[in-house]
């Protein structure tokens, strides 16, 4: 009897472990190394070590998955990596120190937020050449398109403001100020709310995206962990408006909040500075990149639980992830 339930919880695990990701890759930039980890998502091992530009952060797929973006920020440039080859295809100009950004919904233009330069640049990626720069407020991190691509938003660490950028228009036509260091913005899929992580205010704002105003502020408190260390970055956002997914930084905790009620419900441990998640394309599971313990924890989403932790690179960034 006890060997058949041992049998029977190790199933379990093998299928939680080999499920619903089969054919899946996940992609993550390595800051320090100089490269990108390429994660078996059925296996939930490493595959590959691609080698490219100097320091990279901000990476995200284009629309058939066929295309990864990478911010090369101590190159001032963003790369061009074909995902069936490995091989990067060229480069695309970005403005200097490129750290974030965000790919516009006809597919043919990246807004890039430049640390060093104060400016949001808007590349044409098919033309591969600079569109347009919009000024924003002082150390320009995150970038978000809504998902009718009328707004892009930029959030300024040191001016702790959103910059909302009319894509119509090309121009900035407001700023909400939040919380200190904003570092990451997150569009609702209806686009009707835009989450905002600030991680020296250690808060996240909930913005109305038609009156451009904070609705709501979102609090942490975790047992036994300073509130110093509560260091919200990352957020993803569960398509049905359930759930919002928190990076805490150095709290190593993800905070799993609820995105009706903006009551956090839980926390989950991962791994040591947590930045940056992605959900697999059916939202099944979770990706976190864990900067300092350089490693990626894996959390099942039904289950709310961290399955796996799946050593890589140093200092793990972005993650991006291709069906």
């Amino acid at each position: 009897m006890k060997i058949a339930k041992v049998a029977s919880a190790a199933a379990v695990v093998t299928a939680v472990l080999a499920g619903p990701a089969l054919g899946q890759t996940v992609f993550v930039s390595n800051e320090k190394d100089n490269t990108l980890s390429v994660i078996d998502a059925g296996t939930l091992q490493v595959t590959k070590t691609i080698k490219v530009g100097r320091r990279p952060r901000g990476i995200t797929l284009n629309a058939d998955g066929s295309l990864l973006y990478i911010c090369a920020s101590d190159d001032d440039t963003v790369q061009v990596l074909d995902v069936a080859t490995g091989k990067i295809l060229h480069d695309l100009p970005s403005g200097e120190d490129p750290e974030q950004f965000a790919l516009h919904p006809d597919g043919k233009h990246l807004f890039v937020s430049n640390e060093d330069d104060n400016v949001v640049t808007v590349v044409d990626i098919p033309q591969r050449k600079v569109a347009y720069q919009i000024e924003v407020g002082v150390e320009p991190e995150g970038m978000a398109v809504s998902p009718d691509g009328n707004w892009a938003v930029n959030t300024s660490e040191t001016t702790n403001m959103v910059h909302w950028i009319d894509t119509a228009k090309r121009s900035l036509v407001d700023n909400t100020l939040v919380d200190a260091r904003p570092r990451h913005a997150e569009f609702s899929r209806d686009g009707s709310k835009l989450w905002v992580s600030a991680e020296i205010g250690g808060t996240v704002a909930v913005i109305d995206t038609a009156t451009r105003k904070v609705e709501h502020t979102v609090q942490f408190a975790i047992k036994g962990v300073a509130k110093d260390n509560i260091q919200p970055v990352g957020v993803k956002l569960t398509d049905d408006g359930r759930y919002a997914f928190v990076a805490l930084g150095p709290a190593n905790h993800v905070a799993v909040v609820n995105a009706r009620t903006f009551e956090v419900e839980r926390y989950l441990l991962v791994g040591r500075r947590v930045w940056h998640l992605e959900f697999t394309p059916d939202q099944k599971r979770l990706f976190t990149s864990n900067g300092v313990s350089n490693d990626v924890s894996v959390i099942d989403v039904d289950a709310m639980t961290v399955v796996k932790s799946i050593p890589v690179g140093r200092y793990p960034w972005g993650v991006a992830i291709k069906e």
